[in-house]
């Protein structure tokens, strides 16, 4: 499928992200390691969510999944924090981002019908206010639901390096990262 990489870049600054590239996927350094920080329940998450570990599945099946794909968009929101303690900023942050991150994914979903697409976000789904794994139910919305790109094992700050994409964004600033994986040809490029 023909795709405007130049088009996906300049619609998702359009739609609040701050940085955005197109990252290859052959340029992915996974690191497996990066899960084990998902079992020692950093982010508080672990067995929670059916988008996250261990529920999503085994990292070696998530990284050959994400290995299906050619490119991606790849974007960073940055957020104003009061301090660099300021706790209640970032998860006001993360919701913002996760707001631009929708909005960005359904640009695309509405520009290329068709195409074939794993959006990963940063952290957990938080579509649902509380997920149906709780409950010990089968995800509610299965079509809404995104996993993390940290739950793929991917090094986000390598990957934001290859692609030109400050990873520190100066004092009292927290950012998050998606990346929307698809497979395409830059128009013209065929």
């Amino acid at each position: 499928m023909e795709i405007n990489f130049n088009e996906l870049v300049q619609d998702a600054l359009a739609l609040q992200a701050d940085h955005a590239a197109i990252a290859e996927v052959s340029k992915i350094k996974f690191v497996e390691e990066f899960r084990k920080a998902c079992e020692q329940n950093t982010c508080r998450r672990y067995n929670t969510n059916w988008m996250c570990p261990p529920a999503v599945g085994p990292i070696g099946e998530l990284i050959a999944k994400v290995c299906k794909y050619k490119q991606g968009l790849l974007f960073q929101t940055v957020h104003q924090l009061a301090s660099s303690l300021d706790y209640k900023g970032m998860l006001a942050a993360g919701v913002e981002h996760e707001k631009r991150f929708r909005k960005i994914v359904a640009n695309i979903e509405n520009k290329y019908p068709s195409l074939d697409m794993l959006p990963l976000n940063a952290g957990p789904c938080l579509y649902c206010p509380k997920c149906a794994y709780l409950d010990n139910e089968q995800c509610r919305f299965p079509d809404k639901a995104i996993s993390s790109v940290e739950a793929h094992g991917i090094d986000v700050m390598n990957l934001e390096k290859v692609c030109g994409i400050p990873y520190y964004n100066g004092k009292n600033t927290v950012s998050y990262v998606a990346l929307i994986l698809f497979n395409g040809t830059s128009e013209g490029q065929g």
